[in-house]
């Protein structure tokens, strides 16, 4: 089975300047989207807090969460995942509700 993927612009919520072309993994399973620790810095994205997730394994880890301006035709801003330098892009399903996809 493959996977879809979308491309979108992620930006600074606070300085719309900065900003990134990223190619996002669409993630159905996936509360929130997660993006590379060198994106969240590269963007200046302020950490708000840190999260604890659990995966599919049980597994329980934590990680720091910000706010994003994520674009995909129209624009929103949403919380993102801040994962480790190895992580892919990964769109979950909070931001395209919030963008208005069904």
């Amino acid at each position: 089975m493959g996977y879809i993927t979308v491309k979108g612009v992620i930006a600074n919520p606070f300085s719309k300047d900065l900003k990134m072309g990223i190619e996002f993994i669409v993630g159905t399973g996936a509360i929130y989207s997660i993006i590379p620790r060198y994106v969240a810095e590269a963007l200046q994205l302020k950490e708000i807090e840190k999260r604890r997730f659990r995966f599919a394994s049980g597994v329980v880890v934590e990680y720091p969460v910000a706010k994003a301006y994520i674009v995909e035709g129209k624009g929103v801003t949403s919380l993102v995942v801040i994962g480790s330098e190895g992580t892919i892009s990964l769109l979950g399903v909070a931001t395209p509700e919030l963008l208005g996809f069904r």
